[in-house]
């Protein structure tokens, strides 16, 4: 595999096409064969780093340093040539280009939490760029979690950027510092409110409910148009196993960061051409900012949006009134303002492989996606598991392919979230429901 077809890969930004859901027997990748696993390993290894970082860096093989950079951090790839290139990043960083900057950045950030503190804090000292500015101010606060640290932080951000209040990832930034150590999880009953609440909305929701900690995988679940939550013929709940953690676990200001906290429009359903993603039907969401707010809010094409409309009012308005003053909610309408775009609900033919010793095994980090688990047949490349292809049947189970999908982090514990914890929310507004119909 040539070194631009993997970064093009690891980009995942390939045409899509709109696509009923196919027989789940019928879903089919040769990607996930177990010679074609063993082979894409070898090239990463000898071809994308490798031969990346023994060859000189200048500007004629920067690039294959950024490939190398998003190899590593997607794979989990560490061995002494990763370090021995990223530390030769560093001491070139200033004749970098910014793209380069960012993917060794992110890349140092996702895989060596300790070992570069001192490289970064010098660059905090002196970086001016406001997003690789932020990088390295979390990778700080990461190492040092202390009020002291965080005021040191934020002192940086007005000396260096006096205009700050005008560049939304700076005011993210200090939005994080302040809530970093401080994270305040949703009560119960403010998820109970949310779910009693999609009957003003009235349309169908998914609600992805994840750990603070995105290390954990999270659980779906769909809320029908009439305010049911979908369930087996034997009445269980349906519920499917679904990680908001990016490669990197930047935060959600970050572009690639984790999946930001909040309110994602459903455009419909799709299929994809990346071998990374796979070819199970995925769930095409938009952010705020994104497409136009007539797309967003799911009005009609001949609708026009008012220069007087107040955009996160009107977003708001898709959260109970107990929620709306809560930044957390907030995050995909700012993470949307800074640019971030492109976050999908799909599965994926990765080999879990690469993350056995890690909390979110055997499911995989992406570029701030929702990755559903899926595991494949490495001998006839059929699926053997598949959380995305039940979550995409029962959401399409229902009449409309539009609607909204809600991400929210409902506590910080270091464990998956799991199916009882969800079962006794739903059954909580299920029990309010029966109440209030008497």
């Amino acid at each position: 595999m040539k070194v631009r077809a993997v970064l093009l890969c690891l980009l995942f930004f390939l045409q899509y096409v709109t696509d009923a859901q196919p027989r789940r027997e019928d879903i089919y990748s040769d990607f996930v064969l177990y010679n074609k696993r063993l082979l894409l390993l070898k090239d990463l290894h000898e071809n994308v780093v490798g031969k990346a970082f023994l060859a000189p860096l200048d500007s004629n093989t920067e690039y294959r340093y950024e490939a190398a950079c998003r190899a590593i951090v997607q794979f989990m790839l560490d061995n002494d040539t990763t370090q021995l290139g990223l530390t030769q990043m560093f001491v070139q960083y200033e004749t970098l280009q910014y793209d380069t900057k960012r993917a060794m950045l992110e890349t140092v950030y996702g895989m060596y939490p300790e070992q570069y503190i001192q490289s970064m804090q010098l660059l905090l000292a002196r970086e001016t760029n406001p997003m690789l500015f932020a990088i390295a101010a979390a990778y700080s606060l990461r190492y040092d979690s202390s009020a002291t640290n965080a005021a040191t932080v934020r002192k940086r951000i007005k000396e260096q950027f006096p205009n700050y209040s005008n560049i939304t990832v700076l005011q993210e930034l200090e939005k994080y510092l302040t809530g970093y150590t401080r994270y305040k999880a949703p009560t119960a009953s403010d998820l109970i409110e949310l779910f009693r609440h999609q009957q003003v909305i009235k349309k169908k929701v998914i609600y992805s409910l994840q750990r603070h900690n995105r290390d954990y995988p999270g659980m779906a679940i769909v809320q029908n148009a009439d305010g049911t939550f979908m369930r087996y013929s034997d009445g269980r709940l349906m519920v499917f196993e679904q990680l908001a953690r990016s490669a990197s676990g930047l935060p959600y200001f970050i572009p690639d960061g984790n999946t930001p906290q909040g309110i994602y429009s459903i455009q419909g359903t799709a299929t994809t051409y990346n071998k990374l993603i796979g070819p199970t039907p995925n769930l095409q969401l938009v952010m705020p900012y994104e497409r136009k707010w007539t797309t967003y809010f799911h009005l009609s094409d001949t609708a026009v949006w008012q220069p007087g409309y107040d955009a996160l009012w009107s977003y708001l308005q898709l959260l109970p009134p107990s929620l709306r003053n809560r930044s957390s909610f907030t995050e995909a309408f700012y993470a949307g303002k800074l640019g971030r775009n492109s976050i999908i609900a799909h599965g994926t033919t990765i080999d879990p492989e690469y993350f056995k010793n890690k909390p979110w095994y055997p499911l995989t980090p992406t570029m701030g996606c929702l990755c559903a688990k899926e595991l494949w047949n490495v001998s006839n490349g059929k699926l053997l598991v598949s959380d995305q292809y039940n979550l995409m049947s029962a959401f399409i189970s229902t009449a409309g392919s539009r609607g909204y999908l809600y991400v929210i982090d409902i506590d910080d514990q270091r464990k998956a979230v799991s199916r009882w914890e969800v079962e006794k929310l739903v059954k909580e507004f299920e029990a309010g429901r029966v109440k209030a119909s008497y």
